[in-house]
């Protein structure tokens, strides 16, 4: 492993456990993004960047295809377990925070380690569980489960497209809070497991409450959910996701070695800013921002949740989903809708 992958992926880390994005100085740039940088603030690239832009601000056209995809594995990933409930085919038992698949058990990692602080003593089920979850983020990527699984990530998403309108008519404002308030959460939850018995975590994380709600018809924690959701609208854009819920953090640890990431190609990168406009996790695509790429081509980091919105609306392809390096999606689709 070379010293640069090594320095990324460090950088990386930092930037899920809260750390703000840096921009680089030439010497932490390799020389073919010292070049394309320079290329692109020369006078005349600069001017067709801009006609560019201004050009696709004009055509307004946007794709759903991703959200889409990821909006039917949302609903098939829960369905089957409300299926699999009610029709008793017990194929699929259990709820998102621990279950059982055709025999083999699954459990999500931050409700396995609140219960066994709650309880004190280390249950085999649950590490076997998080170990074949583990495995499969390790693969697939790390966060993948928050926008393709979580029911919550649907529903926050519905929430911030109402939040998004009431802002541009100026009737809410968004505010920001620090996103190292999520690595305090942790701590805080895991103690209070601990002293008090009780994984308090679980009685308030949406993520369960939804899923045993639709899978078991238990409907008073939803009173929760909704009061949630109203805060997301009114108050702070994507609030749960952003700044309290610890869930994505183990998986995120599980991405690091994850074949299958968004891959950032900054030549083809016109730096409008549209991909950190519709982020879930913006600060990881802060290397999009002209002057910020220390490569020509760039994974996204493990924070990245893949949820593909950023491909959607890239208007040239620049982001593409990349399965290290043998197969990309996105790229191939932008060019096909260009030459027709």
């Amino acid at each position: 492993m070379s010293s640069r992958l090594i320095a990324r992926k460090l950088r990386d880390l930092a930037l899920m456990l809260g750390a703000a994005p840096q921009k680089p100085t030439p010497e932490d740039m390799t020389e073919e993004a010292r070049e394309l940088l320079a290329f692109k603030k020369s006078p005349e690239e600069r001017k067709r960047r801009k006609a560019a832009i201004e050009n696709e601000r004009a055509e307004a056209v946007q794709s759903h295809k991703w959200r889409m995809i990821r909006w039917a594995s949302i609903f098939a990933v829960n369905g089957l377990f409300v299926a699999s409930y009610w029709i008793d085919l017990q194929l699929v038992e259990g709820a998102l925070t621990a279950s059982r698949v055709l025999g083999f058990h699954f459990a999500d990692v931050n409700s396995s380690l609140q219960l066994m602080l709650a309880h004190k003593h280390v249950v085999i089920n649950l590490v076997i569980g998080v170990t074949t979850v583990l495995l499969i983020y390790a693969v697939i990527g790390g966060r993948t489960f928050c926008s393709w699984v979580c029911p919550y990530h649907f529903l926050s998403e519905l929430a911030e497209m109402v939040h998004l309108k009431l802002v541009g008519k100026k009737l809410v404002r968004d505010h920001e809070l620090d996103r190292r308030l999520r690595i305090i959460m942790f701590f805080v939850f895991a103690v209070l497991a601990f002293v008090s018995g009780y994984p308090l975590f679980e009685a308030i994380s949406p993520v369960g409450i939804l899923s045993r709600a639709l899978t078991y018809g238990t409907i008073i924690g939803l009173i929760w959910v909704g009061l949630l959701l109203l805060a997301e609208i009114v108050w702070s854009r994507r609030l749960w996701c952003r700044y309290v819920c610890p869930v994505g953090l183990g998986y995120g640890l599980a991405g690091i070695v994850a074949p299958v990431r968004v891959m950032y190609d900054a030549t083809k990168c016109l730096h409008e800013g549209k991909c950190r406009q519709v982020c879930l996790v913006p600060h990881v695509l802060d290397i999009t921002k002209l002057s910020f790429a220390r490569e020509v081509e760039t994974p996204i980091g493990v924070d990245c949740t893949r949820c593909a919105m950023c491909i959607d609306v890239c208007p040239t392809g620049a982001l593409t989903f990349d399965i290290v390096g043998l197969a990309r999606s996105g790229a191939d689709d932008k060019s096909e809708e260009e030459g027709a």
